[in-house]
């Protein structure tokens, strides 16, 4: 590791810099009156407050809400079923990431368990490992299934034009990727957030690795039509502090603008040339069910008619069981903000990393995993 490196880590979890945005924040918010709500987003964001403790540290003055920011905890069952009939399917490899691997479908069972009744399905550590996958089985179909949010997007479109390019007729996707400011303009707009005393948001830590991507500007419309600060935020201790320290001072001063903490990689415009990539490969859905909060109007994307012949919903047709939760799982709520993991009585007992009955216990970034594996619950 270079030096730079080092130093930059270091930096950024300093004790003494965390320790004076600390009393910042708390003189500020004993100015204030009130403890404040702040919602973040990003499911990195959420293991980050617990491994840090930045919950503990700063309980009483600041409440953190955890959002929808975790691709594998919002997949619905219906999906998740789409992907286990998918894997059924004669002669066919579904590969994916690894998180969805374990996630149970309508029928408790997941991709792990077909996996070990013998059907084809493999663990893919980057979308292009299946363009090998499709060259070394050109008897067999290979079906992608894509899922994240715009950070993963890119790849996946270049995926589909290698593809295309290279004239390979056994490979397909299935396009889950989905859009983090519908999410939150839905969130805003939800009937919780109109009934006094459900959910308060009183701000957002926006995500920082889609925001590399997106960059800030889409922001802008929930900052200034809902009155609420949105602070791109970075992952360590130091980030993290600074951007709630930035939060609060905006309240103080009575501003809901957009600030970028993260300048570092975050820029207004984005990544343009990842964007123009995606642009031609995908269109908007005009809707697409999340867990936990229905169906949100063009919150996903979907594989254009330039590439519908990789289009592995056009291509395959199977038949879906009815989605099926579990009764006890409370994993929607948690994602909408309503409920903290621990309020689930499956929590910890039933529900576990190496037993998850919902998907917010499967993903590295899902909320009940944080609380099992930070807060030794």
């Amino acid at each position: 590791m270079k030096t730079t490196e080092i130093d930059i880590r270091s930096e950024f979890k300093d004790s003494e810099r965390v320790r004076a945005f600390e009393l910042r924040i708390k003189r500020d918010v004993e100015r204030l009156g009130s403890e404040v709500h702040i919602m973040e987003f990003c499911g990195g964001h959420t293991h980050s407050i617990m491994k840090y403790g930045i919950d503990e540290l700063l309980k009483g003055y600041v409440r953190f809400v955890h959002g929808p920011g975790c691709p594998v905890c919002v997949m619905p069952m219906q999906r998740v079923d789409l992907a286990i009939e998918l894997a059924k399917l004669p002669n066919t490899i579904l590969c994916t990431y690894g998180d969805l691997l374990r996630v149970p479908g309508s029928g408790r069972k997941n991709l792990l368990n077909l996996r070990s009744e013998g059907y084809d399905i493999r663990m893919v550590y980057s979308c292009l490992d299946t363009l090998n996958i499709a060259q070394e089985n050109p008897k067999k179909e290979v079906i992608f299934f894509a899922i994240g949010f715009e950070t993963t997007t890119p790849q996946t479109a270049v995926l589909i034009q290698k593809a295309k390019m290279m004239g390979l007729k056994n490979l397909s996707v299935v396009s889950n990727h989905v859009i983090t400011p519908a999410a939150i303009q839905h969130i805003l707009n939800s009937p919780e957030m109109r009934e006094i005393g459900k959910v308060r948001i009183d701000a957002f830590i926006g995500p920082g690795h889609v925001s590399v991507i997106i960059g800030t500007k889409p922001y802008h419309y929930f900052a200034e039509e809902f009155q609420r600060p949105v602070v791109i935020s970075g992952f360590e201790p130091v980030d993290i502090m600074q951007s709630v320290y930035m939060i609060i001072r905006q309240i103080m001063e009575k501003r809901a603008v957009v600030e970028n903490q993260y300048t570092r990689f975050v820029s207004y415009e984005g990544n343009l040339k990842a964007q123009k990539l995606v642009s031609e490969v995908f269109e908007l859905r005009k809707e697409f069910e999340w867990r936990g909060l229905g169906l949100v109007p063009y919150s996903a994307l979907k594989i254009n008619k330039r590439y519908e012949d990789f289009d592995a919903e056009k291509r395959f047709s199977v038949d879906l069981p009815k989605p099926k939760e579990h009764p006890s799982c409370i994993c929607g709520k948690v994602i909408r903000g309503v409920a903290l993991p621990t309020e689930c009585k499956l929590f910890g007992t039933v529900c576990t990393p190496s037993n998850p009955i919902g998907s917010c216990m499967v993903s590295s970034e899902g909320a009940c995993a944080a609380y099992f594996k930070y807060k030794k619950l």
